[in-house]
């Protein structure tokens, strides 16, 4: 694996949560990255926010990580979950919710 590969795993693996997306949870910079920041405050779920546009090496290197071209990707106990459009299909169904609660992540819903 290579340096930013490493910065990603030691990353997930620190944070319950994780929303690596374009700007910040305060200052969301797409309509996408918005979308997941209100998805997960709507839940009160705590997380990790990580601004890939701060790091072009970042930005590519999480797209070859989880092998998924599009941002944001949240990632929860280590484990990818999706872009902006499968949380907010998740969420619609309740299985975002479950998934949460399935790893021990207390939510609002």
């Amino acid at each position: 694996m290579n340096d930013v590969g490493q910065r990603i795993a030691k990353i997930v693996s620190e944070n319950d949560v994780v929303l690596f997306m374009k700007g910040t949870r305060f200052f969301p910079q797409c309509g996408f990255s918005g979308r997941a920041v209100a998805i997960l405050e709507h839940l009160e779920v705590p997380f990790h926010d990580v601004d890939v546009l701060q790091d072009p090496e970042l930005r590519a290197g999480i797209k070859s990580f989880s092998d998924w071209p599009t941002i944001p990707q949240l990632y929860v106990k280590g484990e990818f979950v999706g872009g902006s459009d499968i949380m907010t299909e998740m969420f619609e169904a309740g299985e975002l919710q479950a998934l949460l609660g399935q790893t021990g992540i207390k939510t609002a819903d």
